[in-house]
């Protein structure tokens, strides 16, 4: 519970203070294990801060408002919402002059070395937000996203970083098994954790026992495999894919708990040791894995990426998910070309196909031609013969019971929040450009 967001809607709605410091006393009761007399001057405190910081003035302490919430616009939900906040984001960091930044939609960045003989590739990834709970779990899964990203641009890892916040009332314990997780996979792929980050969230502002953080990835490499290289008469392979935190989240919040074995798993990467080993990678045009938003929002952003459509066999593809996992997410009714699936997704020249499906199976991992690249743009699926459109939908495929409540659909106001967005985003770089020329002119 964020007792600072609390006490400042409070105040803003016209409470009044003694009457806030009632209820907030009251919540915080509910919340954390202490004396009466405890909550109570916590509650005093945080009105008391949070008055100091409702009125502020000056270009850096006012915030940009959109009037949009994360959740109304589907922001962490990998569809059309997400992947517009994406682009906006790209607009604000603006030309960077790195060989890959965001507004490529790669999976990872990439700058040139000083003598350009190398690119130095980095990412970060957040563990997944319903794994709080599970904190092995969360440190395994996003480890292993992070090194994904950094294989899929045709480079090896070098160093792992972490960054955990746990709230006020966590236990302690629970940084431990998330960096046990994380350090799960790093010694199975050797590639060491060297450096991070342990704060509380929020502080004391924030009680409860919630759980976030990211784990982020640096690797080197003199070739690339961005999207940005796919083109047209291309071949696009797949590997076959258990999911990651995705499909953990689906299986424990369903309790079918025995499928979250499936995910626990190195496949991923040592198909991509096994393609950089043999060389193979310096003839593959792209590479990304399929994250959440599935198939489907992955072809749409190398779609505009690289300014091409991407077709899709479906019946090849559904061999490639792994059993079990295939049966949970059709029992519940889960579109698995929305969701992760952990799997590698290359797209390469048609005559290195059948050496790069023969180098992955010599790593003990299944693969298979999914489909073609073609001029054009979007992407189509092909279901008996018969091509369909496959642009994403407003949210990735709907995988928990809260998702499914939610839903997937588009909202009506959805233009008329991407002009409040569009606002939001100028004024937040007409600031930053302000206070750049404000620090240059000293």
């Amino acid at each position: 519970m964020d007792i600072e967001g609390y006490a400042k809607r409070s105040l803003l709605n016209g409470v009044e203070e003694s009457e806030l410091e009632d209820r907030l006393t009251s919540r915080i009761l509910e919340v954390k294990n202490t004396s009466k007399n405890y909550a109570r001057q916590l509650s005093k405190a945080a009105i008391e801060e949070a008055k100091s910081t409702l009125n502020v003035t000056g270009d850096v302490l006012n915030p940009t408002i959109s009037g949009i919430t994360m959740g109304q616009f589907g922001v962490g939900s990998r569809g059309t919402g997400d992947f517009y906040t994406h682009e906006k984001i790209a607009e604000i960091i603006g030309n960077t002059g790195a060989f890959v930044d965001s507004s490529h939609l790669d999976d990872s960045g990439a700058v040139v070395t000083e003598n350009g003989s190398k690119y130095v590739i980095v990412t970060v990834d957040g563990m997944h937000s319903r794994l709080s709970d599970f904190s092995y779990l969360a440190g395994f899964h996003v480890a292993r996203a992070a090194l994904r990203d950094i294989y899929v641009m045709g480079a090896r890892p070098v160093a792992l970083l972490s960054d955990i916040h746990v709230a006020d009332d966590g236990d302690v314990a629970k940084i431990f098994d998330h960096i046990a997780g994380i350090t799960t996979v790093s010694e199975l792929i050797d590639v060491p954790l060297v450096t991070g980050s342990t704060l509380r969230i929020g502080g004391d502002m924030v009680i409860g026992d919630r759980m976030t953080g990211g784990v982020g990835a640096v690797g080197v490499e003199s070739h690339l495999t961005s999207r940005v290289q796919a083109k047209a008469g291309d071949v696009i392979l797949m590997t076959e894919g258990a999911g990651g935190g995705t499909v953990s989240t689906t299986a424990l919040y369903h309790g079918m708990h025995e499928v979250v074995d499936e995910t626990i798993n190195i496949k991923f990467l040592e198909a991509c040791e096994a393609l950089i080993e043999s060389g193979l990678t310096s003839d593959i045009h792209a590479m990304t894995d399929v994250t959440n938003g599935g198939v489907r929002g992955d072809a749409q952003e190398i779609s505009r990426t690289a300014g091409l459509k991407l077709v899709f066999d479906e019946s090849r593809m559904s061999k490639l998910v792994n059993s079990p996992v295939m049966e949970m997410l059709e029992s519940l009714g889960i579109d698995y070309l929305g969701v992760s699936l952990d799997s590698l997704l290359i797209i390469s020249p048609e005559e290195y196909a059948e050496d790069i499906i023969n180098t992955v199976k010599s790593s003990g991992v299944d693969i298979d031609i999914v489909g073609n690249v073609e001029e054009g743009s979007g992407s189509e699926l092909i279901i008996d013969g018969e091509r369909r459109d496959f642009t994403p939908r407003f949210r990735e495929s709907a995988y928990t019971p809260i998702k499914k409540m939610v839903g997937e659909d588009e909202p009506l106001d959805f233009e008329n929040m991407k002009s409040a967005i569009n606002k939001a985003a100028d004024e937040s770089l007409d600031k930053k450009k302000k206070i750049v020329d404000r620090i240059k002119k000293g």
